[in-house]
């Protein structure tokens, strides 16, 4: 059995991003990739290239799990010039948005653009997917019946 490997706060920041970077629009990652470093050369060192992953599930949360079904992804992993790797697999055939958000990766690492790809891409798309997130919670809870209140009509 493998021991876990404790993260440190750079590890989960990233995860964070990369995450930031995986929900949002196509859109989003080339404006602002375009602010941000449109004259970085980027190389390719993998990809784009579209597969298939399993999906895994477990009844409620903690049975055995199971086979759900595949969706397709698409990896990519690019260079900057100035060295750093970035990797990114986003869910779909959408080869840009694979480039883009690998390259976003690559240059979240290096700390004099960290603070601005935080601010500009990061940040809004996590707030925005926090606003869908509460959004969807409303509506469910709107309609959610509490059974003990129910009348069964047995008079």
């Amino acid at each position: 059995m493998q021991q876990a490997i404790p993260l440190d706060d750079e590890t989960l920041a990233r995860q964070r991003a990369i995450g930031a970077f995986a929900a949002a629009d196509v859109a989003v990652l080339a404006a602002g990739w375009q602010r941000i470093g449109a004259g970085m050369a980027v190389h390719p060192v993998r990809g784009p290239e579209a597969g298939l992953i399993m999906l895994r599930g477990r009844v409620g949360g903690g049975g055995t799990p199971f086979n759900l079904g595949e969706a397709s992804v698409t990896r990519a992993t690019v260079r900057l010039a100035s060295g750093e790797v970035g990797h990114a697999m986003v869910l779909g055939r959408d080869a840009d948005k694979a480039r883009l958000a690998a390259t976003l990766d690559a240059a979240w690492q290096r700390l004099d653009w960290r603070e601005a790809i935080e601010a500009e891409i990061v940040g809004p798309v996590l707030a925005a997917q926090a606003d869908d997130d509460r959004q969807a919670a409303e509506e469910t809870q709107a309609t959610r019946v509490d059974f003990f209140t129910v009348v069964r009509g047995d008079d």
